[in-house]
């Protein structure tokens, strides 16, 4: 099979689509563009707009290849997007589109996909640890949800391993999380990781933290009897973290420790669960922009904190992804292997 192939990340925010052709075994990037997801009532309308761009810029033809990370659970190739009302078929899109091969992976199986390419550079190491080689890895990232991917080595390489991990029960590790617990009940009934360890959920936990000050809940201590009540809506994630690092309010500051707290203990309950002594890479939209946070110590002290194995846990890697086209990085590698065996 030869000619140009195309690869994607396709999220409930943001959509990154790429054209690419191999020259001489490398990738050469020839047209790429990012989408609002949210502006598009499908896909294919995506998908159209960036075609006609790589005709534009001198591609011919249809694409020999296709790979699209999904950011949602895949089966039989049929995706429904968690945080966006669109269905992707790679049967259907080869069809319209007249691609000889389509493959639909769920995007944290792509970002996990990506972690051998990466460079040095796009990696920031909270515990260097001791690496086995050849071992599990797992990679997690807070962004609209919380994705989660296994890599189990295999025929010589890594093989991503895909989850819905971020669906799991939250579990409280102190008196403060479960009052958030019942907090979240209230509203949601279940309540899953993905309540808290995302965009919306850091809303949440500021709410949590307004509203229980609000009420004068002595578990939280703010300081300041002065503040001016802010209710935030569904993702005020942006606006928590200006709060809490540019103005330094006290509840934004609090909701940053306490989401960063949690975050350590889901990364380290994965890392267990798997015994992923290669290494546990946080990935997602949000870990880069608090990497200053991450790095106080939280993260890492609440990774670590698992009782008789908390020795063990110290020795495992764990490494924050600063590259924020991961997902794309991953697709692309895929899209390329697949070119590669037809």
């Amino acid at each position: 099979m030869t000619g140009y192939f195309i690869s994607g990340d396709i999220g409930g925010t943001k959509t990154l689509l790429q054209a690419a052709e191999l020259r001489e075994g490398s990738v050469q990037v020839c047209h790429e563009l990012r989408y609002s997801s949210q502006d598009y009532p499908t896909f294919s309308e995506v998908l159209k707009h960036f075609l006609a761009g790589v005709g534009v810029s001198g591609m011919r033809g249809s694409p020999a290849a296709a790979c699209f990370a999904v950011a949602g659970p895949i089966a039989q190739q049929r995706a429904s997007l968690t945080n966006l009302p669109w269905v992707m078929d790679s049967a259907a899109i080869a069809r319209e589109f007249s691609i000889p091969a389509v493959k639909l992976i769920n995007d944290f199986a792509a970002v996990a996909l990506s972690i051998e390419n990466l460079p040095a550079s796009d990696l920031v190491a909270l515990q260097t640890g001791k690496p086995y080689a050849g071992e599990m890895r797992v990679v997690l990232g807070a962004g609209t949800g919380m994705g989660v991917a296994w890599l189990v080595r295999q025929g010589g390489r890594y093989i991503p391993l895909s989850t819905e991990a971020g669906h799991t029960d939250f579990a409280p590790a102190d008196a403060l999380q479960d009052r958030l617990l019942q907090y979240l009940r209230k509203k949601f009934g279940h309540v899953s990781v993905e309540r808290i360890l995302s965009g919306p959920g850091l809303t949440n936990i500021f709410n949590f933290l307004s509203d229980s000050h609000f009420s004068e809940v002595p578990e939280v201590e703010s300081g300041d009897t002065s503040l001016a009540r802010i209710r935030l809506e569904e993702d005020g994630a942006a606006q928590v973290t200006d709060l809490a690092f540019q103005q330094k309010h006290p509840l934004a500051m609090k909701a940053m420790d306490l989401f960063v707290e949690i975050y350590g203990a889901f990364a380290g309950n994965l890392a267990l669960a798997g015994l992923s002594r290669n290494g546990v890479y946080v990935a997602g939209g949000i870990a880069p922009k608090i990497i200053d946070k991450l790095r106080e110590g939280g993260f890492m002290k609440a990774f670590c904190d698992k009782g008789r194995f908390s020795s063990l846990m110290e020795e495992i890697p764990v490494h924050v992804v600063m590259n924020p086209n991961v997902g794309l990085v991953g697709a692309t590698e895929e899209a390329r292997r697949m070119l590669l065996e037809e």
